[in-house]
C-alpha cells in the first residue's frame, strides 16, 4: 500500500534535516489556500488532492538552488504553478490535437510521448528544472489520471513508464526510499553536495530509455 503523501514528507523532512540541511532549509512553509484556490480558477477544475495536500505541507522550495526531485526539478509553489501553466499552455495547438483527436492518445501510449500533448491544459506543472523542463501531473479523465510526467519544448510530453511515476504519492514514497536508503530511483542517486543540498547524481544503471539527464 503506498503511503500518504504526509507520511512520505516527514521521512523526506527527517532525513534532509540531518544529511542535507541547506534543502530542508529551503522548504517553503504552507501553501495559502487563496492560493490554490486561484490555480484552480486559473485550470479551470480542482487540482488532483495528492497535489493540494503536497502544497499544504510545502510550498514549493524557497532557494532556486535546491532540487528536491530526480533530475534536478524543483517543485514549484501554487503562483508558480500558474504562471507556468499558462506559459505552457500557450504552446498547445488545440486544432491539431482535436484534427487527430483519439490517435494522439493512441500514440502517447504506444510510442512514449507526444509533441501534440506539449502544453495540454490537464497537465498541470508541479516542478521545474533549469533547463526549462517540466514535470506535469495528469489531470486527465483517462487511463493515466494522477501519473508524472516530463514535459520539455522538444521532445514533448515524455509518459512516466517508470512504476515511480505512477502517482504523485508513489513518486514521494519512492523518493523517501531513495534518500533513506541511498539507492538510485531510475538511474538517479542521492548525494549531498558541498552546500549541503540534496544532488541527484545521474548514473545509468540500465538500457537506454525515455528518462533522460
Amino acid at each position: 500500500m503506498t503511503a500518504s503523501i504526509s507520511e512520505s514528507w516527514t521521512r523526506i523532512e527527517t532525513w534532509l534535516a540531518e544529511h542535507a540541511p541547506s534543502t530542508f532549509a529551503a522548504l517553503a512553509p504552507p501553501a495559502d489556500p487563496a492560493d490554490i484556490a486561484a490555480v484552480e480558477r486559473l485550470i479551470g477544475r480542482p487540482l488532483l488532492r495528492p497535489l493540494v495536500t503536497s502544497l499544504l505541507r510545502h510550498d514549493g522550495l524557497l532557494d532556486r538552488r535546491c532540487s528536491l526531485l530526480p533530475g534536478s526539478y524543483r517543485l514549484l509553489s501554487a503562483r508558480e504553478t500558474a504562471a507556468e501553466w499558462q506559459l505552457l499552455a500557450g504552446f498547445y495547438d488545440k486544432r491539431t490535437a482535436d484534427e487527430e483527436g483519439a490517435e494522439v492518445d493512441y500514440g502517447f501510449m504506444k510510442i512514449g510521448s507526444s509533441r501534440v500533448l506539449y502544453g495540454q491544459p490537464q497537465l498541470i506543472p508541479i516542478a521545474r528544472e533549469s533547463g526549462g523542463g517540466h514535470l506535469v501531473l495528469d489531470h486527465r479523465p483517462e487511463i493515466d489520471r494522477g501519473r508524472v510526467h516530463e514535459a520539455e519544448a522538444t521532445a514533448g510530453v515524455v509518459r512516466g513508464s517508470h512504476e515511480a511515476r505512477a502517482s504523485l504519492p508513489v513518486l514521494m514514497e519512492a523518493i523517501a526510499t531513495s534518500v533513506e536508503t541511498n539507492q538510485p530511483l531510475y538511474d538517479y542517486t542521492p548525494t549531498v553536495d558541498e552546500e549541503q543540498r540534496l544532488h541527484w547524481d545521474f548514473t545509468p544503471m540500465h538500457a537506454p530509455d525515455l528518462h533522460r539527464a
